[in-house]
C-alpha cells in the first residue's frame, strides 16, 4: 500500500488532539456531575445514564475521523496497465559557445547564464522533445530531440567555449543542423528553433536560411544574451593569467550584443526576438506564450502501470460511522 497526499500527514496530529479532547470532556463532565449532587442523589439522577453507549459514541467519531485522515492520504494498492499517449512540440535550442559569450556583461557570463537559464526551461515543459545544437564557427547537435530531460541537462551542462575549436559565430550553421535535425521523424508546424547568442556572427547567411527553414514549417525565435554597451572578452592562458581578446591589428576586442541581425532573423522566420535582462532572461515567457500553445502531435504511446486509488473505502466507513453515532443513545435499555 502507498499514499499519495503524504503532505496531510500532520492532521494526524489533530487527531490526537480530538482524543486527548473527548478524554478531558469526560473527566471534566464526571467532575461536574459529583459537584452537582452527593453520590446518592447522583445515582438517581443518572440511573438512566449508560457511561459504555457514551464512551461508544466517542469511539465512533474517533474512528471516523481517523479513516477521513486516511481517505484524505489517498492510499493505493492494486494496479492496471494502461496505454498513456504522449503529446508534446520539437524544440531545438542553439546555444552560441564562441568566446565571445564569455563575456562577463551578464553575469556570470553569457554563455554561464545561459545554461542556468535552460535548466530552468526543463523544469516547465510537459512532454515535449527538446533537443540541443552547440554551435560557434560550426555547429553540432550536443542532445538530439528527446524526452530524456536529465540527460538534455548533462549535455547543457557539458557546453563550455572549448566544445567547438573552429572560431567565429555561424548562425547559418546553427540553422543548417537544426533543419536536417528536425527532418528526422519531425513533422508538421510544431516546430521550432530558439537561438541563444549574442548575435556576433562572422560568417553565413543566416537570413537566407532562415527564410528557408520558414518554408518547411520551422519557425526561429532568437534570444539576444549580452548587452549593446558590450565587454571586453577575457581569457585564460595554459597558466591561468587573464589576457584579453586581440583583432589582427593587435587591438582589443569588444563584443557587444547585435540586436538588429537577430531581429532580422527572427522576423524572416515568424518568430519573436527576446532581449534577455538580469531579471528575466526570456526563456521561460517565449515558451508560455508562444510555444506551449503551438499544435502539439503525438509522440508516443506507451503501456505504463497506473496504481488504483482505495480512498473510497474508508471514506465509506467514516460516513457510516458517523451516521450510526446519532442513532445510539446513551440511555440504559428498559
Amino acid at each position: 500500500m502507498t499514499f499519495v497526499n503524504t503532505h496531510f500527514n500532520y492532521l494526524f496530529l489533530a487527531f490526537f488532539v480530538l482524543i486527548v479532547f473527548l478524554i478531558v470532556a469526560a473527566k471534566q463532565k464526571a467532575a461536574l456531575l459529583e459537584a452537582f449532587a452527593d453520590k446518592r442523589s447522583l445515582a438517581w439522577l443518572v440511573a438512566k445514564y449508560s457511561r459504555k453507549k457514551d464512551f461508544l459514541k466517542a469511539v465512533l467519531i474517533v474512528f471516523a475521523a481517523f479513516f477521513v485522515i486516511v481517505a484524505l492520504l489517498r492510499p493505493q494498492w492494486g494496479f492496471v496497465w494502461e496505454e498513456v499517449e504522449h503529446k508534446g512540440v520539437d524544440v531545438m535550442i542553439a546555444v552560441d559557445v564562441s568566446r565571445s559569450m564569455m563575456t562577463k556583461d551578464v553575469l556570470p557570463s553569457r554563455l554561464e547564464r545561459t545554461k542556468l537559464a535552460l535548466e530552468d526551461l526543463v523544469g516547465q515543459l510537459q512532454g515535449d522533445r527538446i533537443g540541443l545544437i552547440a554551435f560557434a564557427g560550426s555547429a553540432f547537435v550536443q542532445c538530439p530531440l528527446t524526452i530524456d530531460y536529465n540527460g538534455f541537462l548533462l549535455a547543457v551542462r557539458d557546453l563550455n567555449e572549448s566544445l567547438i575549436p573552429k572560431a567565429g559565430t555561424n548562425i547559418e550553421n546553427a540553422i543548417i543542423e537544426a533543419m536536417q535535425s528536425f527532418g528526422k521523424g519531425s513533422e508538421g508546424a510544431d516546430r521550432t528553433l530558439v537561438i541563444i547568442t549574442d548575435g556576433e556572427s562572422h560568417v553565413g547567411d543566416a537570413l537566407k536560411v532562415a527564410a528557408k527553414a520558414k518554408q518547411e514549417s520551422i519557425k526561429i525565435h532568437t534570444i539576444g544574451v549580452g548587452t549593446t554597451q558590450g565587454e571586453l572578452i577575457e581569457i585564460k592562458d595554459e597558466e591561468g593569467k587573464l589576457s584579453y581578446i586581440k583583432d589582427q591589428r593587435g587591438q582589443i576586442v569588444k563584443s557587444r550584443l547585435n540586436e538588429k541581425a537577430l531581429q532580422e532573423i527572427a522576423l524572416s522566420s515568424g518568430g519573436i526576438y527576446i532581449k534577455s535582462t538580469p531579471r528575466e532572461f526570456g526563456l521561460e515567457r517565449l515558451y508560455n506564450s508562444k510555444i506551449m500553445d503551438m499544435e502539439k502531435r503525438k509522440m508516443k504511446s506507451t503501456i505504463e502501470k497506473r496504481r488504483t486509488d482505495r480512498f473510497q473505502l474508508p471514506l465509506i466507513l467514516a460516513f457510516l460511522l458517523l451516521f450510526i453515532e446519532p442513532f445510539i443513545s446513551n440511555q440504559k435499555n428498559t
